[in-house]
């Protein structure tokens, strides 16, 4: 069976872990997920040809045209 802990507050988390421990059960800490790496490889080229100078400056009246 396993459970899942949301929302635990910092200062309960060294209590409800050491509680976990003394029972014996496996404490699994799972981080969120990051970025999809081809995405953020994109994002930094993007930025990069910006800084090289090669974006293209649109007015903001002009994107709905």
């Amino acid at each position: 069976m396993d459970i899942i802990l949301k929302n635990v507050k910092k200062k309960d988390f060294p209590v409800l872990k050491s509680l976990a421990k003394s029972l014996g059960f496996e404490i699994v800490e799972e981080n969120e997920k990051p970025y999809n790496s081809k995405f953020v490889k994109e994002i930094l080229e993007a930025e990069k040809s910006i800084e090289e100078g090669k974006g293209i400056k649109i007015k903001i009246e002009d994107l709905w045209k």
